[in-house]
């Protein structure tokens, strides 16, 4: 069955259009006008309702009636509303203008320089919540945050700070603030997300529509929800049908006890209003990632280096794999995280440190968010049996002197390549060649350095991939074996 891919809609309430400069972020009554409250009418005597004998005490009632005001009264100091102001550039506008006429009197004389932006304002609101009440870090979504050259954050009790931006990450859309100057501040402790369970509660605090602190609650309705695009987020939601409007983008979705379980992120709505559908980044993962802003300024991210996608019944049935659910392996990356380990193609990997992973974006997202250098546990099937492996993940950094030769040319597949910089000796290492393979056959041998393509230098991958991009008829490598150096024709 084909995955449906669909947008979600970010939850910071944007306000460049309907926000004027003599109107305050808090102040919404000349939009909405004063309202006024009426009592209901009386009933008439005749139909009021006569004591009974027995009564029961409205206090007795309200006793025992299930309330999460308790609760709340601890956790609402550590959600804070946040407002934004910056300047984004708008490109001026683009007329189709015919290209002998741009030829003959230039773009500029019609007022079409593609190249030239106009500054415009903005404003916007959202929400957030403070992890760190020493330090003054609240975290709360990259997309509020954004391009935003003054954040002023308020607290429950009215107070207000200025606030900076520590550490951001547009892939997982989170950032960390810290405010200035610090004092009596109220942080919300992490739950362990992944032992929630669909049916859990859920109450979802924000600023919606710049309202002021809100509550609604709900249940979990699914998790590990993703959208199915390809714009390369890391998506694995917790998704709520408690109610998140714009203005709720960053705010805590906490459980009965008073613990962050997700960050409020986006919802999906045909109106761009509450419709039920709300999505949450699980509070491991959000986590994680404030850890590595708070510690290195930067996501650190992990990765394990391989393609794949989701499991299938038609996947399953080829591989013989007894498994409805899971990661499938379609490549695993030379030299990678992966191939160190011992993972390969055809692999399904079906959990990570004992959680059960249910799809291939899941478990991107667990491993970019989990980090750099930390030892994760994968739970595998190969050929009908149960696998598990521990792994390291690489760096960012790591991973991309890596390269899929037959990606750079399908003459070199079959190599392993990579960077290096050894006293001062730049290049591309060859750290292995597959029997047979076009590159073997083309006379490439493991240990030979690649220091130039057709007479240019090369000192890394990045310039390799841009020699061979120019599509010349002849390729000739300048190779480096031992004592000499020589050029080997692959085209």
């Amino acid at each position: 069955m084909k995955k449906t891919s669909f947008t979600l809609t970010a939850i910071a309430l944007g306000l460049s259009v309907i926000m004027t400069p003599a109107v305050t972020m808090a102040d919404f009554s000349s939009f909405f006008g004063d309202k006024k409250t009426e009592s209901a009418p009386s009933a008439p005597d005749e139909t009021k309702v006569q004591p009974m004998a027995t009564q029961v005490s409205a206090t007795s009632v309200l006793s025992a009636t299930p309330s999460l005001a308790p609760m709340l009264e601890k956790v609402l100091p550590a959600v804070v509303s946040i407002a934004v102001e910056g300047n984004e550039k708008v490109a001026n506008r683009s007329f189709d203008i015919p290209e002998e006429f741009k030829f003959f009197f230039g773009e500029d004389f019609f007022g079409n320089d593609s190249s030239k932006s106009s500054p415009r304002k903005f404003r916007g609101l959202g929400s957030g919540v403070i992890i760190n009440a020493e330090k003054g870090y609240v975290l709360t979504n990259n997309h509020v945050i954004d391009k935003a050259d003054k954040i002023t954050v308020q607290l429950q009790d009215g107070r207000e700070f200025k606030a900076k931006v520590l550490g951001k990450d547009s892939q997982s859309d989170i950032a960390v603030i810290q405010l200035e100057n610090p004092k009596n501040l109220t942080a919300l402790k992490f739950a362990d997300s992944d032992k929630l369970r669909v049916g859990d509660f859920t109450v979802a605090i924000g600023n919606p529509f710049g309202l002021g602190q809100t509550v609604t609650s709900g249940i979990i309705s699914a998790l590990g929800r993703s959208t199915g695009s390809d714009s390369g987020a890391y998506e694995n939601y917790i998704q709520t049908d408690a109610a998140v409007n714009q203005g709720n983008s960053g705010g805590p979705l906490i459980n009965l006890n008073g613990e962050l379980i997700g960050i409020n992120t986006a919802i999906l709505s045909p109106s761009g209003a509450n419709a039920g559908i709300a999505f949450a980044i699980p509070s491991n993962m959000a986590n994680n990632l404030a850890q590595q802003i708070s510690e290195f300024g930067e996501v650190r991210r992990g990765m394990l280096g391989i393609k794949g996608g989701e499991l299938n019944a038609e996947l399953a049935k080829a591989f013989n794999v007894d498994a409805q659910q899971g990661a499938f392996v379609s490549e695993v990356i030379p030299g990678s995280a992966a191939d160190k380990a011992g993972i390969k193609a055809g692999d399904v990997i079906t959990a990570m440190n004992s959680q059960k992973v249910s799809s291939f974006a899941e478990m991107r997202a667990k491993i970019a968010t989990a980090g750099a250098g930390k030892e994760i546990n994968l739970t595998y099937l190969r050929d009908g049996k149960t696998n598990d492996v521990k792994v390291t993940l690489q760096s960012d950094e790591e991973a991309k002197k890596l390269a899929d030769a037959q990606e750079i040319n399908p003459a070199l597949d079959g190599a392993e390549l990579s960077n290096i910089d050894e006293n001062g000796r730049k290049g591309i290492k060859v750290t292995k060649v597959h029997e047979n393979s076009p590159a073997a056959r083309r006379g490439l041998k493991s240990g030979d350095i690649i220091v130039g393509i057709n007479r240019t230098r090369t000192e890394n991958l990045t310039q390799l991939r841009k020699a061979l991009d120019e599509k010349t008829s002849v390729i000739a490598l300048n190779i480096e074996r031992g004592n000499n150096n020589f050029y080997l024709l692959i085209q």
